[in-house]
């Protein structure tokens, strides 16, 4: 039997650096950059039935739910950096991933079109923050759980890292397509 931390973390706990580099927010970047295309290639030869059987672990999502999954958070995020960018620290809105992952576009909905949204969706989050400053980049919001102050930059570093994680969970619920329980 996996250990469940593995399974649930598969890139490792997310880590913030204390200082964030021009270098870091670059690979950052990248890694968000090609996540779409590192996505599609994983899932091509899936069919609609094992996208909705295999999951990455025995309480986990199934493929679909990831996938979708990171179409609503990469969105989420996407409106966060934009909110920052035009708002002094605005408090930015959580929304119930759990709750979302069960919604009909979430089960049901195309696979190939989510994959569509998805390039979509990173290829205009890329091109924003390819034009962001260094300035830019340090801006901040509030995240109302915990009345966390978060950065952009650090918001970057935790999009990086969630798209490495949730790519993860893909590829094991492909490798080791534990069921529902």
């Amino acid at each position: 039997m996996q250990d469940i931390e593995l399974l649930k973390y598969p890139a490792g706990k997310l880590y913030i650096p204390d200082l964030i580099s021009e270098t870091e927010i670059k690979k950052y970047i990248t890694t968000i950059a090609e996540f779409p295309e590192r996505v599609a290639t994983e899932i091509k030869d899936l069919s609609d039935e094992e996208l909705l059987m295999y999951h990455y672990r025995t309480e986990g999502w199934n493929i679909k739910q990831v996938l979708n999954h990171c179409i609503d958070s990469h969105m989420n995020s996407f409106i966060r950096f934009k909110l920052a960018l035009t708002e002094d620290c605005p408090v930015i809105r959580p929304y119930d991933e759990t709750a979302w992952a069960e919604l009909p576009d979430t089960l049901l909905y195309s696979m190939s079109e989510s994959i569509q949204l998805l390039h979509l969706i990173h290829k205009r989050w890329v091109f924003l923050l390819n034009s962001l400053t260094v300035k830019e980049f340090s801006r901040t919001f509030i995240h109302p759980d915990g009345n966390e102050v978060v950065s952009l930059k650090e918001n970057l570093c935790i999009y990086a890292w969630h798209c490495k994680n949730h790519f993860l969970h893909i590829a094991n619920a492909k490798k080791y397509k534990f069921p529902k329980k």
